[in-house]
């Protein structure tokens, strides 16, 4: 699945980056990796996607949230 299906309090665990190199890079430096824990902090209906990576809270877009698949956590953060 992808990210901006995810439900918002839900641990999901990075399976792939399908970004742009450059954008890819950004979110690998913010800690945004293969196998990293991300919760769905807030799904606002507009696209925009709150999330935590790491300890940080991050927003990003509907254009970026749906090229990033994961899977769920069923373990938590």
């Amino acid at each position: 699945m992808t990210l901006n299906a995810g439900e918002v309090n839900a641990t999901y665990i990075v399976e792939k980056l399908d970004l742009p190199l450059q954008m890819e890079k950004r979110l690998q430096a913010l800690g945004m990796t293969y196998g990293t824990k991300v919760e769905v902090l807030n799904n606002k209906s507009g696209g925009t996607l709150i999330i935590k990576v790491r300890g940080t809270r991050f927003a990003i877009g509907k254009g970026i949230s749906k090229n990033i698949e994961v899977r769920r956590s069923w373990y938590g953060a």
